[in-house]
């Protein structure tokens, strides 16, 4: 398995940084390729053009939202499809100076690819997933 960890300090609230990295349709918009639906505890994300993809089936299996005060939240998404399994954790926590922390850790595997090329996997995840950050995180 592939895993990676991005991690960024905004200048947000809490609650926004959370409302932004957990708006999955727009993960939609800000990953290549891929389209994002929710649907209470399921998120589908299918990434690929035209007929040739793959579907990305998750599960949300915490959901801790930020409380009052300095308290961070944590979503965890397990990931139970044909092709990708593994999981991925959305952490948001305070930073410096009243700045959000805002952790996305993933542990991802495709079913089908040897793990010699786990590092290729993780290169392009911490890289693909740190724009989609970036972009989520930047948006008004």
């Amino acid at each position: 398995m592939a895993e990676f960890l991005i991690e960024r300090t905004v200048p947000l609230s809490l609650d926004e940084a959370w409302r932004r990295v957990t708006d999955w349709p727009r993960h939609g918009q800000v990953v290549p390729f891929t389209r994002v639906t929710a649907d209470g505890r399921r998120v589908r994300a299918r990434t690929g053009v035209g007929p040739v993809g793959f579907l990305d089936l998750m599960e949300i299996t915490v959901w801790s939202p930020p409380g009052d005060g300095d308290a961070g939240g944590v979503c965890r998404l397990e990931k139970r499809g044909r092709v990708v399994l593994g999981w991925a954790e959305l952490e948001v926590r305070p930073g410096p100076g009243g700045r959000a922390r805002v952790l996305w850790r993933e542990d991802v595997r495709l079913r089908f690819l040897p793990s010699f090329l786990d590092g290729a996997v993780r290169f392009a995840g911490r890289y693909v997933f740190g724009r989609a950050l970036n972009r989520l995180l930047r948006r008004a």
